[in-house]
Parts: structure tokens; sequence; C-alpha cells
């Protein structure tokens, strides 16, 4: 396992800057570090933006986003905050040290669990190391810091409803939470998605599966509507997968119509997860376990998969 010490070294001060900014910030960086990424990769940098910083220790998801989500737990069970599912938040407001060192913890767990996943699990040959990580260091922190178990706690009117039901005071995010409306959302997503795709495959299919992450990247920054308090969508677990089956036709010399076809199938498939992961494991629970990492890694691995059987 190729251990870099300079990056757990970043690692570090990764997962207590998202845990000082709050997990939500920290991911909307990663959108606009995905940017500026791919503008670089487009304009033929050699230097690895994408996998230095915006997928690496400084605004990695699996870092900096899971450093914040540990942080705010970590914080609400010690009662200096009000949530531990308060991802918008800062926990460095109270003044109180131990969460942003929690956040630092787990942004260097981060760091070593994805490196083991890629290197030793070969886990990008058949999924998403990031979002997988992501969601392992989530449950890791729900079980550490959380109160309410696993899949969350099930009051009398949440048994009498369905535990799957949505409501006012369960419901991830409540103006995309309805089936159709998550599908359609879904649909939509993974159409811009695949477009960015087609579009430069189309020109040059070997720059294809570098700009997949460009979409991602406007779903990310596009959170801002989110921390704003407005009711923006939440997208990077359908533009990411759609991206992926899109690129992955592409480079197998599949249809510019295939490529495209499949994306926006893997868009509504992506928010369809996402919603299910939700109901099962965060609307009832008191600490974050993130439906779009779930969505994300499951989506990767099946479009891995499909190219292995069909390639």
């Amino acid at each position: 396992m190729d251990i870099e010490l300079l990056a757990l070294v970043g690692a570090l001060g990764g997962g207590a800057f998202g845990a000082a900014i709050g997990g939500q910030p920290a991911f909307i960086f990663t959108g606009f570090c995905v940017l500026v990424g791919v503008a670089l990769a487009f304009a033929g940098v050699e230097f690895d933006f994408l996998g230095t910083v915006a997928f690496g220790p400084v605004f990695g998801p699996h870092i900096s986003f899971a450093g914040g989500v540990a942080a705010v737990a970590y914080a609400a069970r010690k009662g200096t905050m009000d949530s531990g599912r308060d991802i918008a938040t800062p926990v460095s407001a109270p003044a109180e040290p131990s969460p942003l060192l929690v956040g630092a913890v787990f942004g260097a767990l981060g760091y070593l669990c994805q490196t083991f996943i890629a290197d030793v699990l070969d886990g990008d040959d058949w999924t998403d190391s990031v979002a997988i990580t992501v969601f392992i260091s989530a449950i890791a922190v729900r079980l550490m810091f959380g109160r309410s178990g696993l899949f969350g706690h099930i009051t009398p009117d949440v048994r009498d409803r369905g535990r799957m039901s949505i409501s006012s005071d369960a419901v991830w995010v409540a103006h995309q939470g309805p089936w159709l409306q998550t599908v359609v959302l879904g649909l939509a997503a993974g159409l811009l998605s695949a477009y960015f795709i087609a579009a430069v495959g189309e020109t040059d299919p070997d720059l294809a599966n570098s700009v997949r992450t460009l979409a991602f990247g406007f779903s990310a920054v596009s959170l801002v509507l989110l921390q704003f308090g407005q009711p923006g969508p939440v997208t990077h677990h359908m533009t990411l997968p759609a991206a992926v089956a899109a690129a992955t036709v592409l480079i197998n010399d599949g249809s510019i119509a295939l490529a495209v076809t499949l994306g926006v199938v893997a868009g509504a498939l992506g928010a369809l997860i996402g919603e299910l992961v939700a109901r099962v494991f965060l609307i009832h629970g008191d600490t974050h376990v993130d439906p779009p990492a779930f969505a994300i890694f499951a989506m990767t691995s099946v479009v891995l998969l499909g190219e292995s059987l069909f390639a």
C-alpha cells in the first residue's frame, strides 16, 4: 500500500479544515476544485490538480467532507452542537478544539482507508474508492458517536406510517424527496452529464474519461444554494454515475447515442438509490450517513461490472 507521509499529514489538515468550515461547505470547495482541475487538464497542465487537491488530501470528500461529518457528530454527542446531522454548520463556532481534532483524525483515516481500497483491493477497478470510503467513514461515525443505532430510531408514529415513508421531520432533501421528483431530476441530471461526455467524446474520444468529473463539479458547486437556505438540488450522485456510464461506452468504441442513453439511465438509477439509502440510513438517524456516496460507489460498480461482462 503506497502511503505517502506528506499526503497523510495533508489529510490531517484537510479533515480539520473540513470540520472547521463544515462538511457541506468543504464539499462545495471540492466542486470548485474539480472545475479548476478539469480546466487545467484540458489546458495540458501536467500537475494532477484533480488527484492532488480536488480528490486528494486537501478537499477529497473522503477527507474534508468526512472530517466535517465526524466532527459535527462528535460535537452533538458532547452537546456543543444541536444536531449531529448538521453538515452545513462549521464546528469551529463553539470555540471547542476537540471536534477539529476529531475531523483531523477522520481525515487521516479516510486517506488510509481509500488508499487501502484503491491499492490493496484494486478498488478503482470495481468501484469508486473515494465514495465507498465516505460511506464507510459515515457508518463508523454513526456507530461511534450516534445514539440512534445504525438504521436510526423508529418511533411509534414512524412504525405506523412505515419507516420508508417521509414526513416533515423525517426527510433528506424535502423538495426532491417524492419518488417521481427524484426520477425526473435523475433523468435531467443524467442527460446533462452524459451530454458533456458525448460532446467531448465526439471531438476527441481520448478526453471523454478525463472530463467525467465535470458535471460532478457543477453538482457540488450547486450545493451553495442549499448552504444559503434555497431549495437547490442534490445531484452529484446522478451526474457522476451518468458520466462514468457514458465515458465507459465511448472508451469501448460505443456510439454517442448509446452513451447518452446509458448515461441518462445511470443518472435516474443513482437518484433512486440515493433516496432509498436516505430512507434506510439517514432520515431516522442522528448522524449524517451520505446517500450520494452510496449511490456513486454502487452505480460505479454496476457500470464497471457491465463493462467487464460486455467488453
